[in-house]
């Protein structure tokens, strides 16, 4: 086998062998030569866009495989402005996951990922927008202080700087700081701050990753003078993996499943076209690199140390790997007597990890729980094994943060498990396990991270760690660990999460939203959990003094670390409208309480722990609502349902199997989840029965859908097409284009006033083309754009009607806004005066 094909992607593989994102690396001897070969390469590349799914990962995958460059991308958000495919969380949950499937994403295609503190607000059609609602300044600092931190050598940018307005607000935004930062960040007087941490740097140069999207048609971008654009060729086969590039970019894609961004690989020639807009020009177009030097010659004194890994590469053995642990110890030796940081610290560190592969070494700090409090002792046990005949000396263990360290002083014979029990001992000051970013109230547009080590680290920050001094053939060399929690799951085997630092007690206010349509009182139930044994207080629901509680306080007191308690309280609310945020404070020896933990877990991204306020929205609500029986056909994953029975409806979930003739007839109402006729295949197959449905006097409520990859084109029972029209100012005027309409009147009367406290945006994805039947009862647009009249349409069918809407009730429903309750109510409880004929569906 040759050598030049050994260009096997270690973290593509690592994907590969486990399915549990902290389960430890364990690399075979392709992985472990590939790694080799990149510690000779010492040059990198920051790639900036502005969400997770805008990277490149064709391009990246490429870099950092086949180039061996490190690669890094900049995503200035985290997507938590985004829809959800996957499950109910929006917002800031949704940026948690979206994290989450970045960092996943990263591991498969072999980049490293990195974050702003810019807060994806929601779609935004221009970048003076997106710039006004970003602290511009902040965003800028941030990407600054990216690239002295990175120090990329090229910056390539996934968007086009001088486009604004021909595509997401954020993109271009992203562009264009980009390329103001170019020359700031080697500028000692912008954000000096910063250079008590990091240096300027100044990046050789910088491109724009152009594609056929930016020209509209590969037609055109085919047709196009392509002189000045440098054409990278990245459809790279791998043969010791037997995947070509294309389709290991199409796995770490496929990362994105909140997304539904699964991608099917592609295999053969494939050309990324690079467009140079900054820096020192290339001469012959043949490597982006042209002119760096990305050899250890780069670092003084490093040249004897590129020619030792060299020969390393050269005589490396694949059936016995633990041969080159003699000479990789003495590179790493070499490292550490250099001045030079940057680069030392990364290879390093990756030359320490190549060793203990090589070795066979295991490492690893186990908690007896997966939850513990500050203050509180972790019971640990330790694992060491060295699985090669090299000579390694465990010398001790470091436990963090207490910093104790316990002598060993044992020598670990090959293949000779050796288990350490331990006690770490946790400050009492220690931070709760959380995403750093969400720790602190932040805006609209940006999340509060004051601590400038901490911006742009991509995950949470975990504090419990145990470092192994060991040495090896003679040499002293750390090792940290992150503590884990294991377990052994009956159908998944041996499964692993993270330790995470817990309040010793949180609370939950069950329904997030509680509407009050009267003055009658109502049972509001708090989940109380705890965090450690033993935890006895008193539990208080917190209202302002026109709302009534009943009983003042709920005593608790719960045995063990994990129980959980539910507990009601009697609210009353106000006579008139009014809106309150409820809070649920338990109070532990005069110290009190108030976190509510959020876990989000799903199979392909780590578990993660969101301590939020333990709070709730309730409302004293004008809402008038009949007696429908509502049949809820689930799309994409949202919390309709949760609002429809708070607002007092007998809600069923419809599977769509469930859509029969003699089903449906129990119910008055169907209603669609967001896009549902993008994901629910099945619905393709049932329109005859729901509209059917319609034709006998019901009601079939369509909300908001993708207009691209519909399961079907007949959506509704005569002529419908959704756009991309969208209104993304969510106070924009709203018009009433059928005042008089029974929508708009029964049985609540719906003014402006209801259009007033929307979230985020007020729609998207309406129709803009629509059967004469249709009346458009609303009408509203964005600054210095056309009125949009597709936000609400209403059609008679036969006995019932259908109603399609873009409006974003999957977004202000649970964010409490009472116009949207008023709204739905009317919708649902439409009923037809007369009898009008049905029209035929055109197949």
């Amino acid at each position: 086998m040759q050598k030049k094909h050994l260009l096997a992607v270690l973290l593509f593989l690592f994907c590969f062998q486990i399915a549990i994102a902290q389960q430890p690396q364990k690399l075979n001897s392709v992985e472990i030569y590939n790694q080799i070969q990149k510690l000779n390469f010492l040059g990198s590349v920051l790639y900036i866009a502005a969400h997770p799914d805008d990277e490149n990962t064709r391009l990246i995958s490429y870099l950092s495989n086949e180039t061996k460059a490190r690669t890094g991308y900049l995503s200035l958000t985290r997507g938590d402005g985004g829809q959800n495919l996957i499950g109910p969380q929006l917002r800031e949950l949704l940026g948690v996951i979206r994290t989450q499937e970045l960092i996943e994403a990263r591991k498969i295609d072999g980049g490293e990922q990195f974050f702003s503190r810019a807060n994806d607000f929601g779609f935004s059609k221009n970048p003076t927008e997106t710039l006004e609602i970003w602290d511009k300044q902040k965003v800028l600092s941030d990407i600054v202080w990216a690239i002295r931190k990175f120090q990329p050598d090229v910056i390539i940018n996934r968007f086009d700087h001088r486009s604004p307005g021909t595509t997401h607000g954020h993109h271009t935004a992203s562009a264009m700081l980009s390329v103001e930062s170019f020359d700031l960040a080697n500028n000692p007087t912008i954000f000096p701050e910063q250079l008590k941490l990091v240096q300027p740097w100044q990046p050789k140069r910088q491109f724009f990753n152009t594609s056929w999207w930016f020209y509209g048609s590969k037609e055109k971008f085919d047709a196009a003078d392509k002189s000045n654009l440098m054409e990278m060729q990245i459809g790279t086969y791998f043969p010791s993996i037997g995947k070509s590039n294309q389709e290991i970019a199409a796995l770490s894609r496929s990362r994105h499943q909140s997304q539904g961004f699964g991608s099917t690989g592609s295999r053969g020639e494939e050309t990324e076209y690079l467009e140079f807009i900054n820096g020192e020009p290339l001469k012959n177009k043949s490597s982006i690199f042209e002119g760096i030097d990305t050899s250890w010659n780069r670092v003084k004194g490093g040249k004897p140390i590129g020619e030792l890994l060299t020969t390393i590469a050269s005589q490396f053995d694949y059936t016995n790997p633990s041969a080159s642990i003699p000479n990789l110890a003495k590179a790493y030796t070499m490292m550490q007597s250099l001045d030079e940081k940057h680069w030392t610290t990364l290879k390093s560190s990756a030359i320490k990890e190549i060793i203990a592969a090589c070795s066979g070494l295991y490492l690893e700090a186990v908690a007896q729980n997966q939850e513990a409090t500050p203050g509180s002792i972790v019971k640990l046990k330790i694992e060491a094994i060295n699985r090669s005949i090299i000579p390694i000396q465990l010398m001790s263990v470091t436990t963090l943060p207490e910093e104790k360290n316990t002598p060993q002083n044992t020598a670990l014979n090959t293949n000779i498990l050796k288990n350490i029990n331990l006690d770490l001992q946790l400050p009492p000051t220690i931070a709760y396990t959380q995403p750093y970013w969400l720790k602190d109230n932040g805006t609209v547009g940006m999340y509060t991270v004051d601590d400038q080590k901490n911006i742009g680290i991509p995950d949470i920050i975990r504090e419990v760690k145990v470092v192994f001094n060991m040495q090896i053939n003679g040499i002293d060399i750390p090792f940290e660990r992150t503590v884990v929690y294991k377990y052994n799951d009956g159908v998944k085997g041996e499964m692993y999460n993270y330790l995470d630092i817990v309040p010793e007690i949180t609370t939950s206010i069950l329904d997030k939203v509680a509407l009050f349509k009267d003055n009658k009182n109502k049972t509001v139930a708090v989940k109380i959990k705890a965090g450690k044994d033993a935890v006895k207080g008193n539990l208080q629901l917190e209202l302002p003094s026109n709302w009534m509680v009943s009983p003042k306080i709920i005593p608790f007191n719960l045995e063990k670390k994990g129980m959980e308690q539910i507990v009601y309280f009697e609210v009353t609310p106000p006579n008139q409208p009014s809106e309150a945020v409820a809070k649920s404070i338990a109070v532990i020896d005069n110290t009190q309480y108030d976190k509510d933990q959020i876990i989000i877990d799903y199979n392909h991204i780590t578990k993660q722990q969101v301590l939020k306020p333990a709070e709730a929205k309730f409302i004293k609500l004008d809402l008038k609502t009949n007696e429908e029986r509502i049949a809820y056909i689930m799309g994409a994953g949202d919390e309709v349902p949760k609002s429809l029975s708070q607002m007092g409806y007998k809600v069923t979930l419809l599977k769509p199997e469930e859509i029969t003739p003699e089903k449906l007839a129990n119910f008055d109402v169907v209603m669609t989840g967001v896009r549902a006729y993008n994901i629910v295949k099945l619905l393709a197959n049932k329109q005859n029965i729901l509209f059917d449905f319609i034709k006998e006097g019901k009601t079939m409520i369509v909300q908001y859908n993708n207009p691209n990859d519909l399961v079907t084109p007949n959506i509704a029972p005569i002529a419908l097409k959704i756009s991309g029209d969208r209104v993304t100012e969510e106070n924009a005027e709203v018009r009433f284009l059928a005042p008089n309409h029974p929508i708009m009147n029964f049985p609540n009367k719906i003014t402006s006033k209801d259009f007033e406290g929307w979230k985020q945006e007020q729609g998207l994805y309406y129709p803009n083309e629509f059967d004469k039947a249709f009346t458009p009862i609303l009408s509203s647009n964005d600054k210095g754009e056309t009125p949009k009249d597709g936000a609400l349409l209403v059609a008679p069918y036969g006995k019932g009607y259908y109603i399609y809407t873009g409006l974003s009730f999957f977004r202000e429903l649970p964010e409490g806004v009472p116009g949207a309750f008023r709204l739905l109510s009317n919708m649902i409880s439409l009923k037809s005066p007369v009898t009008i004929p049905a029209q035929k569906i055109k197949n």
